[in-house]
């Protein structure tokens, strides 16, 4: 049997864009903008107008802030064990989009009746940001580390599946507090439950199916799995295509495409 081609700075460096979107969207939440702007390169941020990530989503509760907070410090973390494993390989932070994105998201989902969605606006449409993107990291890397050749303890395999198990932890975290506001109106008339349904609709009709939202069968969805448990993986192209909102090489958020040999 031919051996298996080594693939783990490629797929690293997939990973590290999504780490960096990531990073930035919260650490813009927590008005910490600046920390992921330090790193990786001088490429654009776009934000919302009226908005520039150096001041805290508004109205956000104790709560919800030491969870963003928690999260903010767990992505820029995940941005700099990623570089630091690839070290001279490491890509650039690309362009990234958060603002006109995030519209054309809230628009696609909603069959144009969401409009100027914004996730810095307010606590809720902050969760609903969020929503878009857990899901999509924890199907990712377990569709990347089928990849992987490293197996070490501490190596390449080890540290992505570690990071895989702490995005599931945001995921649940986020679609339990999306979950207990599921009956509230989120936008256009639309609850929480049904804008969240429409996004995994989405997610799912561009991404392979592979989705679910934060209901299923009337009963709460918190863990977003198959008929035996088993969480969904992604293939790169298939994650390629939520974070590119259904664009071919590049769009959605991430205006020019990814950095890296996988994009």
């Amino acid at each position: 049997m031919a051996a298996k081609p080594n693939l783990d700075v490629e797929v690293l460096n997939f990973a590290l864009n999504l780490e960096y979107l990531e990073a930035a969207f919260y650490l813009a939440a927590v008005g910490r903008i600046n920390e992921i702007k330090a790193i990786g390169g001088s490429a654009e941020i776009k934000l919302p107008s009226g908005f520039n990530g150096t001041t805290p989503v508004p109205g956000l509760s104790d709560a919800v802030f030491q969870y963003a907070t928690e999260i903010a410090n767990d992505e820029l973390a995940h941005v700099k064990a990623i570089r630091a494993a690839l070290g001279t390989k490491a890509v650039d932070r690309p362009v990234l989009d958060l603002g006109p994105a995030f519209d054309a998201a809230g628009q696609a989902a909603s069959g144009g009746a969401i409009k100027g969605f914004n996730p810095f606006a307010n606590e809720l449409f902050f969760l609903h940001g969020a929503y878009i993107f857990e899901d999509v990291g924890v199907t990712a890397y377990k569709g990347a580390a089928r990849l992987l050749t490293d197996d070490r303890e501490g190596g390449v395999l080890d540290t992505a599946a570690g990071i895989l198990a702490v995005e599931a932890y945001h995921a649940g975290e986020i679609r339990t507090l999306l979950y207990a506001r599921k009956d509230q109106t989120a936008a256009a008339g639309l609850t929480v439950e049904q804008v969240t349904q429409a996004i995994s609709d989405l997610r799912g009709k561009v991404g392979g199916g592979k989705d679910q939202g934060i209901t299923l069968n009337g009963k709460a969805n918190i863990v977003v799995a198959d008929n035996n448990a088993v969480a969904f993986g992604r293939s790169t192209a298939e994650v390629l295509a939520i974070v590119y909102l259904g664009n071919k090489d590049k769009g959605g958020f991430f205006p020019n495409g990814l950095n890296g040999a996988i994009k």
